[in-house]
């Protein structure tokens, strides 16, 4: 299992600067389907349903008061197995050239974020985790 700050520097790697927003977003997407597809987490770090969709707390800590993130010096791509890199390049292809709101969007309208979210109104601050479990089960029946 990499370490999240691994799988970062592979994405902007390969998207180049980015917003922060969208950034989280294929982060996270990276997690979920690597789940699905190696039934096996990317990274071990927490992922929250924050307001604008989901979160790494881990990530947000050190881009916090940033609009927009290019490199990520914290991460290591040459740290990632085969099977890691595959996941990430599968999860850019499908929603590396979408923009960020409409990830977001997307993340609103499936359940693994919704669950996390119940009970919380629209713009309400929440900490909820998006268990590891919930994107599994969710994203696998997609399938």
């Amino acid at each position: 299992m990499s370490k999240v700050d691994d799988v970062a520097a592979a994405i902007l790697n390969r998207t180049g600067r980015v917003d922060t927003w969208k950034f989280q977003k294929l982060v996270y997407y990276s997690q979920a389907w690597h789940l699905v597809w190696e039934s096996e987490p990317l990274f071990p770090d927490r992922i929250e349903a924050w307001a604008n969709g989901p979160v790494v707390p881990a990530l947000y800590r050190h881009h916090r008061g940033s609009f927009r993130v290019a490199t990520w010096p914290r991460g290591d791509e040459q740290s990632l197995n085969q099977d890691e890199i595959e996941s990430i390049e599968a999860v850019l292809s499908f929603y590396g050239a979408k923009p960020g709101s409409w990830l977001s969007e997307l993340t609103h309208r499936e359940r693994p974020w919704l669950e996390a979210r119940r009970g919380l109104s629209a713009g309400e601050r929440g900490d909820r985790e998006i268990t590891k479990a919930a994107m599994a089960e969710y994203y696998g029946s997609l399938l």
